[in-house]
């Protein structure tokens, strides 16, 4: 899908609302004028307060009040269609092969501090990251930055196609208070200047509060207060939203329904935004049994995948059906001709042929490989990680009791599990892939030899496939200057993952949102799909935007 030439008028914005860090709408209360909103975390205490909005691990990031505070040139929507929403640009406009972008600012716009938002801030922006490796996460590749009038042209040394979104959330600085920054890396911002709706007021380690701005470039905000707490594990979290302490948080609860929804039904949501990212099990190419292509097939088709949705995910977001991994409705528009309406089935009758015929036998119940030896492997996932650990023991028992393998279960702590699946020192793990606006990193993240170059220890690919072809083919759709070349190499690199199975496919990866809606409405949800419901986004201020109070 392109992305390419996207307009949106001035009068775009209208109210916004949460409710209180001194305690927010009980369940059942009647709607408050005027009520902040409390955005929780399950984080505990975050001690250093930084407002460099570059910074990773700054707690601008961590609480997420980055977003309010720093916005983006337009806003790329990762469910519904996708679209792209101008946000700080008037417009952006793509050339044919997504290697120059051209930004018209968008007119009108003040930075809190009362100085106007121009394309030098844009150029600015864009030269802290190019000249600054350590936040080029993106590997943007920028070779040039012009401004030409009213207008800033972005060239890159390749196409950005893939890396749309990545290039248009790039928060925006204003350049008359960073130019004097000595050190951007180490800089804390104490007192943040930005575009966005809301100023930070007050910061403590486990709370910070924003003020909406009367003079904000959208419009008029509904909601007048921030609060951004961090309780400190997710069972605090989920009382504080099953009591109406919190209003708005991003967190796997388990038994949602009866611990948070149930507690007030007429105004508690729970949504999974169905994003292009499944769970995927990551298979260790490099040794027994699964660098054997028959066994990686038998595996995947004895998943029972509604069950994994019914049970791991709690119905969190749809069952994955597609054998292309892609998740639907979100992915439809990329499945290739040959693999539409073909899903991914049950068929214990079918594995275990397959597994005779590649030369495996049976000794009473018990898996035997070509080679004389006991088929068995071990799943992974950190402990604590319920929905993961629930999700690979149904796989385990299914594994074990269609195939014969002895499949077992590990749950190591996060640490150890984290650096095990960069040195390969596993079996198999459950994992997501990031999501992305195209099934680019769906792709890559499970199969492009390139994450293989770094050494010992790898960032995705985890498995360790090496497939060459597969490789060149993500290259190519990568960097494609025409959709018809594109389509044909995305039809080939699904016809290498559903043959050759480099990872197993197990269920939806949705982003997850917990708010409610006792004082405001206008939230994204399954039939407003204009984005997540996740307040630790970039298109936070599109939402605080559309609310608008309870009449």
């Amino acid at each position: 899908m392109r992305l390419r030439s996207t307009f949106i008028g001035v009068g775009l914005v209208a109210a916004l609302a949460l409710t209180g860090c001194a305690g927010g709408a009980a369940p059942g209360s009647q709607p408050e004028a005027g009520a902040a909103l409390t955005i929780a975390k399950p984080d505990g205490v975050i001690a250093t307060e930084s407002n460099n909005p570059w910074v990773g691990d700054s707690s601008a990031n961590k609480f997420g009040y980055k977003n309010v505070i720093f916005e983006p040139l337009a806003m790329v929507n990762a469910v519904g269609k996708n679209e792209t929403t101008p946000w700080l640009a008037e417009k952006v406009d793509w050339n044919a092969d997504y290697t120059q972008l051209t930004v018209t600012p968008r007119s009108g716009v003040t930075w809190n501090d009362g100085e106007k938002f121009t394309a030098d801030d844009v150029v600015f922006s864009f030269d802290i990251i190019r000249n600054t490796p350590a936040f080029d996460t993106g590997n943007l590749q920028l070779t040039d930055i012009v401004k030409d009038g009213e207008t800033v042209v972005l060239t890159f040394a390749e196409s950005k196609f893939v890396k749309q979104a990545q290039v248009l959330h790039i928060p925006m600085v204003p350049k008359h208070i960073w130019a004097d920054v000595a050190d951007p890396t180490t800089d804390t911002n104490p007192k943040p200047v930005g575009t966005g709706p809301y100023t930070l007021d007050s910061f403590s380690s486990q709370s910070v509060t924003m003020r909406a701005r009367d003079d904000y470039w959208g419009g008029d905000l509904a909601v007048p207060t921030l609060y951004y707490v961090s309780y400190n594990d997710n069972t605090a979290l989920t009382t504080a939203l099953a009591s109406g302490d919190a209003d708005w948080a991003q967190a796997f609860i388990p038994n949602v329904k009866s611990a948070f929804v149930d507690k007030d039904p007429d105004h508690n949501v729970f949504w999974a935004a169905n994003v292009m990212a499944p769970d995927v099990l990551f298979l260790n190419h490099q040794k027994k049994p699964f660098n054997n292509l028959a066994f990686r097939q038998a595996v995947n088709m004895v998943i029972d995948r509604a069950a994994h949705t019914e049970i791991a995910r709690e119905k969190a977001g749809p069952q994955l059906k597609s054998v292309t991994g892609l998740p639907t409705p979100v992915g439809e528009q990329y499945i290739a001709t040959q693999y539409q309406g073909k899903e991914l089935s049950m068929d214990v009758k079918g594995a275990r042929a397959l597994l005779t015929d590649a030369g495996y036998t049976w000794a009473k119940k018990a898996l035997i490989d070509p080679d004389g030896e006991p088929v068995s492997f071990t799943v992974e996932v950190p402990q604590g990680w319920n929905d993961y650990v629930t999700g690979i023991s149904l796989i385990a028992d299914q594994v074990t009791k269609t195939l014969g393998a002895d499949a077992k279960v590990n749950t190591p702590d996060a640490d150890t599990w984290w650096a095990n699946k960069r040195s390969g020192n596993f079996d198999a793990i459950m994992h997501w892939t990031d999501s992305g606006t195209t099934p680019y990193d769906l792709y890559s993240d499970t199969m492009d030899g390139r994450w293989l170059l770094t050494g010992d220890e790898v960032d995705y690919n985890f498995g360790r496939y090496d497939n060459p072809r597969a490789t060149e083919l993500l290259d190519t759709y990568a960097t494609s200057a025409t959709d018809e070349e594109r389509t044909a190499a995305l039809g080939e690199i699904q016809s290498v993952f559903v043959d050759d199975v480099p990872v197993i496919p197990v269920g939806t990866h949705p982003v997850l949102g917990e708010y409610n809606t006792r004082n405001y409405v206008g939230w994204p949800n399954e039939k407003d799909q204009y984005a997540t419901a996740d307040p630790l986004q970039v298109t936070v201020p599109l939402i605080l935007t559309k609310l608008k109070p309870v009449e």
